[in-house]
């Protein structure tokens, strides 16, 4: 087994490579495109903006191995950020392609007494029965920071669902690649327990 954690100059990967030593795995932070290339599992986190995200995976030539990587199905965890850059398009600071693995847009929150960004525990409804929820009950809390979301055209590929305000998409998966806009790794026991899922695969 072979876990690699894309390193694009984005924060909080060493609490991504935290959460998988807690889970009992070892894993490996780089920005190497030969070594994403290599791994068994793909993870992509990241916290930022989504233009900024994708023009520097285009710098560090990261997107090919990326791209390759799910296309050969390879298990591949998408966390925050790493589950927007999927869709076809984001919609911060203007449009800007995204990896177009999911047909869809990446959208703010909508204008509301809520406060944006969407911050703290908030649960899961799950929609799908999937490995990667294997131990994780239904409403079960996550941790949350994030102001977009991703807006898939397909539902079949929606995993869970998430009430703020209004229900929005907080994970998907199609066929061994699985990405979530909360973050597993600041998620205590259901967090590990994911990690762990998606190490087993």
């Amino acid at each position: 087994m072979n876990i690699v954690i894309v390193d694009y100059g984005s924060g909080n990967l060493r609490s991504v490579q935290r959460g998988f030593e807690r889970a009992g795995f070892s894993s490996t932070i780089t920005r190497d495109p030969n070594v994403v290339a290599e791994a068994t599992h793909l993870v992509v986190p990241g916290v930022g903006a989504f233009a900024d995200c994708m023009d520097n995976l285009e710098k560090l030539q990261l997107l090919s191995p990326i791209r390759e990587s799910i296309q050969a199905e390879k298990p591949y965890l998408g966390i925050c950020l790493g589950l927007q850059i999927l869709f076809t398009e984001g919609t911060e600071f203007g449009s800007k392609p995204g990896l177009g693995i999911l047909p869809g847009q990446v959208v703010r929150f909508p204008k509301n007494d809520l406060k944006v960004p969407h911050m703290g525990w908030n649960q899961i409804q799950i929609k799908k029965e999937h490995p990667l929820l294997k131990g994780i009950p239904d409403d079960s809390y996550f941790y949350f920071v994030h102001s977009y979301y991703g807006a898939p055209k397909d539902p079949a590929c929606v995993m869970t669902t998430t009430d703020y305000g209004e229900p929005f998409v907080s994970s998907v998966s199609k066929g061994r690649l699985f990405a979530c806009q909360f973050h597993p790794e600041k998620s205590q026991h259901m967090g590990r327990q994911l990690l762990e899922n998606f190490a087993r695969l």
